[in-house]
């Protein structure tokens, strides 16, 4: 049996310029953090006692005699793309799917990561990211960018540089009270309400050409972030560009914004905070904020509507919490 955990990210700064589309031509760079709120696979060999080969266990259970039946798009291709049978499969988290966090990324780094591992084989950090991101990319045809992939397998407050012969992952240099100061300045929210991000992505990419002249701003806002985080200015300006970059966000495509979300965007601001976002691709999800120490009692209570979720920064990335392997069964199924 194995056991990983995989966090989520947040990302602040640079989103859309991870898409090839856009960072094979111009380039690209994201500002990121994972949270210590996580996902868990764990995966073991099923034993032929039972009428179906291999149980997988999410928001459905799908009990089938074949790999190729599982329903499950992520599962199903790892499975076949690792040569792996006759498994359970189940998934849980601290957070709910499709809301902004990169839950999908951390679910593929996670399985690929338990799938090695039940196998006794090691798989590096570059390695789970770049083949989540095959995964997801390439073998299940998802659309949307490459952040989110390295983020959950990397772990940690970084700048991820995007170039098309590759990306680097660089950490944020930053003192640990400075960093604890822009935790405890930072405020979640969650919505109520998820969505798909699948479609958002697809209409972002077909408008990529449009939106160069914003994209290329938002990529120049990632140096302007690491500066204000690295060279100890005043820290309350973090806030006041995420909000800039939100209005940047927002008009690249229609889908990322609603009524709703403008609203609750205005409650808060007009509460103190200094800027915030919506995280993710839009349309629903977790609403993030830059908000003093001070004015967080006001925006609480301008948000009461809404589920208010501390987190703490995490390092760890994509980890094996427990380590079991286990020989393959004889014959594939």
């Amino acid at each position: 049996m194995i056991i990983t955990q995989t966090p989520f990210r947040m990302s602040f700064f640079g989103g859309g310029t991870d898409f090839k589309e856009f960072y094979h031509t111009h380039g690209g760079c994201v500002l990121s953090t994972t949270i210590d709120k996580y996902c868990y696979v764990n995966v073991r060999r099923l034993p032929r006692f039972f009428e179906y080969a291999t149980e997988v266990v999410y928001s459905k259970i799908e009990r089938v005699s074949s790999r190729d039946d599982i329903r499950h798009p992520a599962v199903r291709e790892a499975m076949k793309y690792v040569g792996l049978s006759d498994l359970r499969v189940s998934y849980e988290a601290d957070l709910p799917a499709r809301t902004g966090l990169g839950t999908s990324s951390s679910f593929a780094v996670g399985l690929l990561s338990a799938f090695y591992a039940l196998q006794g084989q090691y798989a590096s950090k570059n390695k789970l990211a770049d083949e989540a991101i095959y995964l997801e990319r390439v073998l299940c045809g998802e659309s949307g960018g490459e952040q989110d992939q390295i983020a959950a397998s990397f772990g940690g407050l970084n700048r991820i540089d995007f170039a098309p012969d590759g990306y680097k992952v660089n950490p944020v240099i930053i003192t640990p009270d400075r960093k604890k100061r822009l935790n405890d300045n930072l405020m979640l929210f969650f919505t109520g309400f998820s969505r798909n991000s699948f479609t958002i992505q697809k209409e972002t990419i077909a408008h990529i050409s449009d939106n160069t002249a914003r994209l290329l701003e938002m990529k120049q806002l990632v140096d302007a972030a690491e500066a204000i985080l690295t060279e100890e200015g005043d820290l309350d300006d973090f806030g006041r560009l995420l909000d800039h970059a939100w209005q940047l966000k927002r008009g690249t495509n229609t889908g990322i914004s609603n009524d709703t979300i403008d609203r609750l965007y205005a409650l808060a601001k007009n509460a103190g905070a200094l800027g915030g976002k919506l995280l993710g691709a839009g349309g629903g999800g977790f609403l993030l904020f830059y908000v003093t120490k001070q004015a967080q009692p006001a925006v609480k209570k301008a948000l009461k509507e809404l589920l208010y979720v501390p987190f703490e920064f995490e390092k760890t990335g994509t980890s094996v919490l427990y380590f079991a392997p286990e020989t393959a069964p004889d014959a594939t199924r």
